[in-house]
């Protein structure tokens, strides 16, 4: 029966948000001061895409997302991302801190798990539909940006732009595969090049900038933005918007906790405040790490920022909870080995723990680490569609070499995805593009939940 109030969809969206979260964002005295991250989703509908993988999967479950039969029924599960989006790609340095190569690749594996390919396609496709509608929304002032200059100058790619963008992306995908069907060894290559004229040349060319060594490293890097010298020691800048101190028996216990697990000494360390969208309320503490001797500047080159996250249930496994016995690892344990298969050269720094009764994330933050927002690929000043293009068939390279390292024994993984997506590649991109209007929808209702 039609549901005119969308009472059963608002209870879902819900009980979702309050299984995975902690607060019902639509109840009593929590509606009057909503967490920071169902405000941050309330933002944009790709923010509320961002920060509820677990709907996502619910509806994947239920049928409200309906995928072709073929594409979870003849293609190998592997492993996947889990909360594949458009802003989940980017650039980072191979080895993590440790390396210089600089990568385009999957950059969140914090939902990762033994799932079918098609969860990430479909999603990534849903995402690249939103980030142009964000951006369109940006220019006619439905959302807004603090960070857009010229607005009166740029245009924002179309949804006829973004459903070819889909398609690119799932063009790239199975090119992909059939590459490595003919040649194994293409799944250990690596996106590490962009020339002229494409949309990605200008934050590869910043990342190899900001990459020890590199030009900008003292001034632009991950290490540089975050630590400063004072009193001759390497210390965390005063970023009260982005850090906040321990108390020094809080302090003590983190880095006798975490010391086993990383590669010097321990020079300082702060909580992380307010970091990402999905996981903006989970614990997380910054370390800098470096020799005990550290003296100063000339120094910093030998030193690096490692994150230490809380992590719970990767996204899809609430509503698939028996597709893989490796999923039954502990929640840092899974995302580990994943992350470990998924990349060429996964971060020397790459651990798991259990501490306080909870299982945490230990890995490297890179210093040429460069994040895509959605005003980087969908607005532009002429011809926004073909940068959302190029953009969307990056990550479907990208997405194509990481699913195939699932399975380093054969090729049956890239010879089944490219045959059935030669068949059912276009079902596959209207499901996606039809559920970004889901998507639309479920975000009005949370807007409707929380306070002004």
């Amino acid at each position: 029966m039609h549901d005119p109030n969308n009472t059963e969809r608002r209870l879902l969206i819900r009980a979702e948000l309050a299984r995975v979260d902690g607060v019902d964002p639509g109840a009593g005295e929590a509606a009057s001061q909503p967490m920071p991250k169902h405000r941050k989703m309330a933002a944009s509908p790709l923010r509320f895409l961002r920060g509820s993988a677990q709907l996502y999967y619910a509806d994947l479950a239920s049928g409200v997302l309906a995928l072709p039969a073929a594409l979870l029924e003849r293609v190998p599960v592997t492993r996947v991302m889990g909360d594949c989006h458009a802003s989940n790609f980017g650039f980072l340095t191979e080895e993590g801190s440790h390396g210089d190569s600089v990568v385009f690749c999957p950059n969140d594996y914090d939902d990762a798990c033994l799932g079918h390919a098609a969860w990430d396609l479909a999603r990534c496709i849903t995402s690249l539909v939103l980030a142009a509608d964000y951006c369109a929304g940006v220019l006619d002032g439905r959302y807004d940006a603090d960070d857009v200059d010229a607005p009166d100058r740029l245009t924002a790619a179309t949804a006829k732009d973004a459903r070819k963008a889909g398609h690119a992306l799932l063009a790239a995908y199975r090119r992909t595969c059939l590459e490595g069907v003919n040649d194994p060894e293409r799944r250990d290559s690596a996106m590490t090049h962009f020339s002229s004229g494409h949309v990605l040349r200008k934050p590869w060319k910043k990342a190899r900038r900001r990459r020890a060594g590199g030009r900008d490293f003292a001034t632009k890097s991950t290490l540089a933005k975050e630590v400063e010298v004072r009193d001759g020691r390497p210390r965390f800048r005063d970023r009260p918007q982005r850090f906040s101190t321990l108390e020094p028996a809080r302090a003590d216990q983190v880095r006798a906790a975490f010391r086993p697990y990383v590669d010097d000494a321990v020079l300082d360390l702060v909580r992380r405040l307010g970091a990402g969208t999905g996981s903006v309320d989970l614990d997380r503490f910054y370390l800098l790490v470096g020799p005990e001797d550290s003296a100063g500047d000339a120094d910093l080159p030998l030193c690096h920022v490692v994150e230490v996250k809380q992590q719970r249930l990767s996204g899809p496994l609430h509503h698939f909870p028996g597709l893989r016995p490796e999923n039954r690892l502990a929640p840092a344990h899974l995302t580990v080995d994943c992350q470990r298969r998924m990349q060429r050269s996964p971060d020397m720094v790459l651990d798991e723990a259990v501490w306080e009764d909870k299982h945490w994330l230990v890995r490297s933050r890179h210093h040429a680490r460069v994040g895509i927002d959605p005003e980087d690929i969908a607005l532009a000043k002429k011809k926004p569609g073909k940068g959302l293009a190029q953009y969307a068939a990056a990550c479907g390279e990208a997405l194509a070499l990481a699913h195939a390292r699932g399975d380093r024994r054969s090729t049956r993984f890239e010879a089944a995805a490219a045959a059935v997506l030669a068949e059912e590649g276009d079902a596959l991109l209207d499901a996606a593009v039809a559920y970004a209007e889901q998507v639309i929808a479920d975000w009005g209702l949370l807007r409707a939940m929380l306070p002004d």
